[in-house]
């Protein structure tokens, strides 16, 4: 057995003895979950569709949360009849769940990762995993310790376009993968949000490299089969907090209103209006906080070279505030060429379909096209859902994303962060107890 299969099999077996489908047959009693952190994320993600895809294999048995308000309006939301929790040590005492999936703020997810395990659960966590070198590594030590499984939710792996690519990528569409350009685009929209929300600290978010570009090296790490060696990153924050002449706390009484282009009135959404208006006596929370902040510190451009174990060099940008949104790679190879631009919201009419270009050294362009037109990221929401709740089929694109892929990406957007607060490259073996390799021999 090679070593690509070699990894590919194990991989495939740890993440089936995480759930596999029978654990979840009709004729065996239902899994016993619970949820730290329900806000819009965990309650729309891991809530609602899970209770209508997977509601007969699945019981909520506990929700938690620091804000006890926006708890029992999940309670209420779901539909649910399960006690709920300020204290997350006495949810895992009293409920004692098969399976925790944890939603709280980026920079709190080790703690309870590393709590559920020491109770007995296994672990389906939201991106990024954790947010600093040192919480990744309490989070290896806590799985190797206790035995129990960490799932981190990749959903983007799960897309049909990004499938497909990794499909092309292993069939040497391009031949043997020397670097990679990959360009991503948050809109003024979108891009604005991370700003006004509990994103714009460091403390919470880790940074968008650690936050959100996290999902974009995983789909690096996965689509290349390997692992970051070195980074080196520059980045800034040049557009969004101090960098404007006027500011306020949050929106709905700031006196500039009638003048900021970023004006967020979450009064027109009745989910935040229920989840985080009604219940900011609790905690003074504001989901529509000012974008102008001076206390945000985390950066709104960023680019990021990266050199991986098999020799690929990565050069890759975050921008958030772009007239649209989406991204742009391109894989140059020994063979070829294979690149595409995807849309995901921009200000002008798309036919519904993702397309890649393929282009052969002296031969022809081939142009693939993929229906865009399921939601939840493309349908990768829904496919990594059935996965994780009724896994009926082989890994065999290794989407299953595992402790050891969610520590990667991470590190990556880590390394970044380390990387430009300290002018010097940073190399991921320093960081944590991972030592990079080359899946593909």
């Amino acid at each position: 057995m090679d070593r690509r299969t070699f990894v590919k099999n194990t991989g495939t077996i740890a993440a089936a003895s995480l759930l596999s489908p029978n654990v979840f047959a009709s004729d065996f009693v239902k899994k016993k979950v619970a949820m730290v952190g329900t806000g819009d994320r965990g309650t729309g993600m891991w809530g609602v569709p899970v209770l209508k895809e997977f509601g007969n294999m699945v019981e909520f048995v506990g929700l938690c949360d620091i804000n006890p308000g926006r708890v029992e309006t999940a309670k209420r939301f779901l539909n649910l009849n399960c006690p709920t929790f300020t204290s997350f040590d006495e949810m895992m005492k009293q409920t004692r769940p098969d399976l925790l999936v944890v939603t709280t703020v980026d920079g709190t997810h080790n703690e309870f990762i590393v709590k559920g395990m020491e109770y007995g659960a296994d672990i389906v966590t939201e991106k990024p995993m954790t947010t600093d070198e040192k919480k990744c590594q309490e989070i290896l030590d806590a799985e190797k310790r206790t035995g129990k499984k960490i799932r981190v939710t990749f959903n983007y792996r799960y897309s049909p376009h990004r499938q497909k690519i990794y499909e092309l990528l292993r069939n040497g569409a391009v031949g043997t993968v020397t670097s990679v350009d990959f360009h991503w685009y948050l809109d003024v929209y979108h891009g604005a949000d991370y700003f006004r929300r509990w994103h714009r600290l460091r403390k919470n978010s880790g940074s968008l490299l650690v936050h959100k570009a996290s999902h974009h090296f995983d789909l690096l790490n996965w689509w290349l089969e390997s692992d970051p060696e070195e980074v080196f990153a520059y980045g800034a924050l040049e557009h969004y907090g101090k960098n404007n002449p006027f500011r306020h706390t949050h929106c709905r009484p700031c006196p500039y209103k009638d003048k900021c282009k970023f004006y967020f009135d979450i009064t027109k959404n009745k989910k935040y209006v229920e989840f985080y208006v009604n219940n900011e006596q609790h905690d003074g929370y504001h989901r529509d906080g000012c974008v102008w902040r001076e206390d945000i510190d985390i950066f709104d451009k960023m680019a990021v070279q990266i050199k991986y174990a098999n020799k690929v060099q990565v050069s890759y940008s975050l921008t958030a505030y772009a007239p649209y949104e989406g991204y742009r790679i391109a894989f140059n190879g020994t063979k070829g060429r294979l690149e595409t631009w995807i849309k995901e919201k921009q200000p002008w009419q798309e036919e519904p379909y993702d397309e890649i270009q393929l282009t052969t050294n002296f031969g022809k362009r081939e142009l693939i096209k993929i229906p865009n037109n399921e939601a939840g990221h493309g349908g990768g929401d829904v496919r990594l859902r059935k996965d994780i709740f009724n896994p009926t089929e082989k890994d065999t694109y290794r989407q299953a994303a595992t402790s050891r892929d969610g520590a990667l990406a991470v590190l990556v957007g880590i390394a970044a962060r380390n990387s430009i607060d300290s002018g010097k490259p940073i190399k991921i073996a320093d960081l944590t107890s991972i030592k990079p390799q080359a899946i593909k021999a």
